[in-house]
This record gives C-alpha cells, structure tokens and sequence, in this order.
C-alpha cells in the first residue's frame, strides 16, 4: 500500500490551474461597483434618504423582497453613497445598521438598545440594568445629536417576533420630543405580510414609504453572474452553459441572486478540489445539492423557538401519517406538544402566519385551498426530503430536550 502523502496533496493543488482570481466576488459580503437592474430601486431610496442633505427628518422607509432580491446591498450602497456626501457638505448624519438576525443582539429590547448606544458610542452594561435606564441612555443620546440619525433594521420581521412591536412604536415616538436630531428608520424585511403582525399604531406612524425588491428573473440573473464572474473566474474556466444553469436554477427559487452566486462558487471550489480544468453543468449539479443541504439546516437553526415547535409538529405528523395535513390538523398536534413540554402556545392565525414563512424558506409547501363554507384552510407537505427531516426533527428534540 502506497503511503499517503499531504506534500502531494498541497503540491496537486498548488500545480493545477487556479479557477478563481477573486472569489470574494462571488460571496454576500462583496459589494460591487454597480448592480444590475436595481436602477430604480436605487434611484428611490436615494430620493427619500436625500432629504438628509438638507438637514431634515427623511421619511420612514420599508424595503420588501425575497431572499437575493438586492435589499440589503442596495441600502448600504445608497447609505455609503449618502453619507460620503454629507461629509462634503459638512452636515451631521450618522447611519446605524442593525441586522435583527444576529444572535445577542436583538433578541430582547435591551439587548437591541445597548446594541445601538454602542454603534452611537455611548457605553451602557450589555447586562444588569433596567431596560428603561437603557432607553433613556439611547435617547438622551439622540436628544443632544444635533444632526440626521437613521436606524437601518435588517430583517425587522426577526425582531418583532422576538421582542414584539413595542419597541417601535416608542422609536417612532421620539421625533416628538426632539428638538436637535431628526430621527428615521429604515426596515427591511424578507416577509411580505410582516406588517400584518403589527399594532394599527405602529404601522400609522413607521409606514410612510415603502419599496417593492422583485425576484429577479433568469436573464437579469444571468447578467448578473457575468458581471460576478468577469471579476472573480479567470478567463475561460466556465464551460458553455454553466452561467444560464445557474441562472435558470435561481430564477425557479424566487429569482435569488445570492443563491445564483452560491451556486457558481461552490461549482468552483468542487472543480479546484478536482483539480479540474472548468466549472462544468454537473459540478452545478453537485454544488446545489450540497447548498440546499446546507441551507435547510442553515434556516431552521436561526428559527425562533415557535417556528421549530411548528416544523417540529409537521415533520412528526408526516413521519407517522406519510400524507398531507391542514392547518388545524397541525395547530392541535402542537397545542398538544406545548402541554407536553410546558410551553405557552400561539394563536393558530399566528401558527398559519409561521407556516407561511416556513413554505417562502422552502421546508414545506402550504397550499391554500377551500373548505366550501366552512371557509379556507392551508394544506401542508414536505418541501425536503424525508431523510433530511428526519435529521432536522432530532436536532430540534436536541435543542428542547424532549
């Protein structure tokens, strides 16, 4: 038996020729020059933010869309692009970007508003004292600001559901005793019925503009990738076809770009570790079979704990009855594991409001469907494999302790 060798392994990879040049470009965290068919997009949020530029309040903004739709890289650019211009213009504004999804960060009030004293400079204890103390160092903060303040809330719709609406609506609340700072928000959410959820106060007073981000379809997808892909591949290293496969996979799962780019850079790094010569269609195969797997453990993990109890419910359902189920099939399996465990339960108009979340995440499909005069109901089945349920269903019973 030949002995294995870890030189060689290092020296195979070191001699084969490089796929990538840049493949930063080809993850979330790069932000390139220009994007591609969000011309308009820009151009709005830039108009109702430029109201900073003459020192006054800009309106409260919320941005809705799917997952790779644009959001959050168009308002950091539009944010970038706004405050480099007030610096030339000498005028005070500060932009605070909180995304909601970040653990130990806004999964209570205090923890969201010690969050934004810090990014404000203002030290308060990240434990131990009254959430009012720390309201109150926020805004004395704000209150002696003589400038535009703009609080950036990425995926909002996270922190409703963990801390509820309250926090809001006191936010909205401040400009009215300020004297000195003009104070905005800007919400961005992947949950198109988030506002739904929220208090008739709150959505009086925080929705005064809203942006639609829509899917993007395969040939802006595709223009997209070659715009990625001339940065980030040498030339010649993707086969014919590859970047319309991408494109076609990503446009059939709500036109998300992120995924798009995924796709391209997990093919990539499956054909360096191949030593391989270009990025082929069944290197696309592999990498989303590889991704999926990963985002579906990915997406359940940052669910919060009523979301895991539902998918928990729906996946033991299915295990035992291998056959679709109705909305109030699964709300009373789950009243019943709630007894079980000993936590408070939901109202089943906010268990049909999760499992809407859950199908947009692609975990199960939800079919709407009619009952005739006993109104309409939800019919649920599994969007994953099986096998995969199963794996999620006993990490859940992990987390719980079951």
């Amino acid at each position: 038996m030949s002995q294995f060798s870890l030189e060689g392994v290092f020296n195979d990879y070191l001699e084969s020729k490089p796929i990538f040049k840049n493949k930063q470009a080809l993850t979330i965290s790069y932000t390139p020059d220009t994007i591609p068919h969000r011309e308009n997009q820009i151009r709005q949020l830039g108009i109702i933010l430029a109201t900073a530029l003459r020192e006054q309040r800009p309106s409260n903004v919320f941005i809705y869309g799917s997952t790779g739709t644009g959001k959050t890289l168009i308002t950091q650019q539009v944010s970038s692009a706004l405050k480099k211009k007030a610096g030339e213009l000498n005028i005070n504004l500060k932009i605070l970007y909180v995304n909601c999804k970040m653990k130990r960060v806004s999964d209570t009030e205090y923890r969201l508003l010690a969050y934004l004293c810090e990014l404000s400079g203002v030290n308060v204890a990240p434990t131990g004292l009254a959430t009012e103390q720390v309201y109150k160092a926020f805004f004395d903060y704000i209150s002696n600001y003589d400038g535009v303040l703009i609080v950036i809330l990425d995926e909002i719709d996270e922190l409703v559901a963990k801390v509820g609406d309250t926090i809001l609506y006191n936010m909205t609340r401040i400009n009215q005793d300020l004297s000195k700072c003009k104070f905005s928000f800007v919400g961005i959410s992947n949950n198109l019925s988030f506002s739904n959820e929220l208090d008739a106060r709150v959505k009086s007073s925080l929705y005064e503009e809203e942006l639609i981000f829509p899917p993007y379809n395969a040939v802006q997808l595709a223009d997209i990738l070659r715009s990625r892909t001339d940065i980030s591949v040498n030339e010649g290293m993707i086969e014919e076809g590859v970047i319309e496969k991408c494109a076609a996979v990503s446009a059939q799962e709500h036109g998300d770009a992120r995924k798009a780019l995924d796709l391209m850079r997990v093919a990539g790094e499956l054909a360096e570790r191949k030593s391989m010569e270009k990025i082929t269609e069944k290197l696309v195969d592999l990498a989303q079979s590889r991704i999926d797997r990963d985002r579906v453990f990915d997406a359940v993990k940052t669910q919060p704990k009523q979301s895991k109890m539902i998918l928990y419910t729906i996946i033991s359902c299915f295990e035992r009855e291998s056959q679709n189920m109705l909305t109030g099939d699964v709300y009373d399996k789950y009243i019943g594991l709630c007894k079980r465990i000993s936590i408070k339960s939901i109202t089943q108009r906010r268990l049909s409001d999760i499992i809407s979340e859950l199908d947009m995440l692609g975990i199960i499909n939800a079919k709407v469907i009619s009952k005739g005069r006993y109104g309409r109901t939800k019919e649920i089945s599994l969007a994953i494999p099986i096998s995969t349920a199963s794996k999620i269903k006993n990490a859940i019973e992990e987390e719980f302790s079951f």
